[in-house]
């Protein structure tokens, strides 16, 4: 386990490229076992991006990677079973599915592990993998799908679940027939993961749209691809967030406006100034924080729950009372009893809703990150903080940050990193 110790005060100043989207660099290797030989840049050096690299070799793929550029090979891939242990550490092992469904007939794996957010149901990707045509189980904690040939049909989501919508796409790319995924989610690592897709010959439209559409194909033109895995918008909104809350000018580059404008948004409701220019954007906050009434977080282009634990570390320093709800999990809250540690005063209601009134400035202490995104509210927190703030259970964190500390420090953050 490794711990970050952060000294705060400092004001944040210059520049940093945004990677790889973690979100979207995953469910896009996972797609992978469509096609033959696929080279995928710009993928982060995240721990679930090597989970997810020993998965594909345990199928029987080559994989390489270089820098920030994963090769996978499929020319060797047999049908087995994802090894449970790599499957069960996290979440997005479960989109693995409907590609091995959709080009070998079955697919098995251990129930997905990942952050504890509370109930994480996967009953709509079974729903979705069963209305074209699959036998999809879970019991006693082993999902398992089968089926001789998927056919096209019509998946009508009952809510817009980004990855029940990932596993549609890929069990239908060699579905017989034309396959309507309606209510889907239109968050922007779907788009990419289509594009991805349509790089390796499958037929797709819709994509960010309610309503996506797939046209089977025959396994035969399926092929190479070469993808940019698009820049991580959870990554740029935390650096965002970490501006407002310690002050001072930074521009982040290798970004998508339209893909924080969500973020964007909010901050400048409580005075940070955020100004795109084509492919960057530019962060300044010469003023504390005002309070914003109500966020709720809510599927794209709502305000991300991957930014909630972030955005409720900048409130608990705001000026004035704050409300933030949580509309996707029904527990992501433990960052802030830990955030209380350090001074902030949130009334936390049932896990879902907190009410902030804001505290002039909070003080050092040792937290946990119990999860990735609570332990980069409490990273945040701490750059804000008068004193030391020691960040344990780092392992978290390195799910989703590609050198945070790193990062942080070229921004002039009192930032580092160490290993016990």
């Amino acid at each position: 386990m490794g711990e970050y110790r952060i000294t705060g005060g400092r004001p944040l100043f210059g520049e940093v490229a945004i990677g790889g989207a973690k979100n979207a660099a995953l469910p896009i290797l996972a797609a992978a076992v469509l096609g033959r030989r696929s080279i995928i840049h710009n993928c982060p050096r995240i721990s679930d991006i090597f989970c997810t690299i020993e998965i594909l070799r345990a199928l029987g793929c080559v994989v390489s990677f270089e820098g920030n550029t994963v090769i996978v090979d499929t020319h060797s891939i047999e049908p087995c079973a994802l090894p449970h242990e790599m499957a069960s550490q996290m979440r997005s092992s479960i989109i693995f599915a409907g590609g091995m469904l959709g080009r070998f007939g079955w697919a098995e794996m251990a129930h997905p592990g990942g952050c504890k957010l509370g109930k994480r149901q996967i009953d709509l990707h079974l729903q979705a993998l069963r209305a074209l045509g699959a036998q999809a189980e879970n019991e006693d904690g082993i999902i398992r799908a089968k089926a001789e040939r998927l056919v096209g049909a019509s998946i009508v989501l009952k809510t817009p679940s980004v990855g029940a919508t990932q596993n549609a796409m890929l069990a239908a790319v060699l579905a017989k027939g034309i396959t309507t995924i309606e209510n889907a989610a239109k968050e922007p690592e779907i788009i990419d993961l289509q594009n991805f897709l349509i790089k390796i010959g499958a037929k797709i439209t819709g994509g960010g749209s309610e309503k996506i559409v797939v046209e089977g194909v025959d396994e035969k033109h399926l092929g190479d691809a070469e993808h940019n895995v698009m820049p991580d918008r959870i990554v740029a909104g935390t650096y965002m967030t970490a501006a407002a809350i310690c002050g001072g000018k930074i521009r982040l580059n290798r970004i998508v406006y339209d893909d924080i404008r969500p973020i964007a948004d909010v901050l400048a409701a409580g005075g940070v100034e955020v100004t795109a220019h084509n492919d960057c954007v530019e962060v300044t906050a010469s003023q504390r924080f005002t309070a914003v009434n109500q966020i709720t977080t809510a599927p794209h282009p709502g305000f991300p729950t991957d930014m909630q634990p972030q955005i409720t570390a900048l409130l608990a320093t705001a000026e004035g009372r704050s409300c933030v709800v949580e509309n996707i999990f029904e527990s992501r809250d433990r960052h802030v009893a830990e955030l209380a540690k350090m001074g902030a005063n949130i009334l936390n209601i049932g896990g879902r809703r907190f009410d902030i009134v804001g505290v002039e400035r909070l003080h050092g202490a040792e937290v946990s990150a119990h999860d990735l995104r609570c332990g980069a509210a409490l990273i945040l927190a701490g750059l804000g903080a008068h004193g030391e703030t020691i960040v344990t259970d780092s392992v978290h964190i390195e799910r989703g940050y590609d050198g945070i500390d790193a990062d942080l420090r070229k921004l002039g953050a009192d930032i580092s990193l160490s290993w016990s």
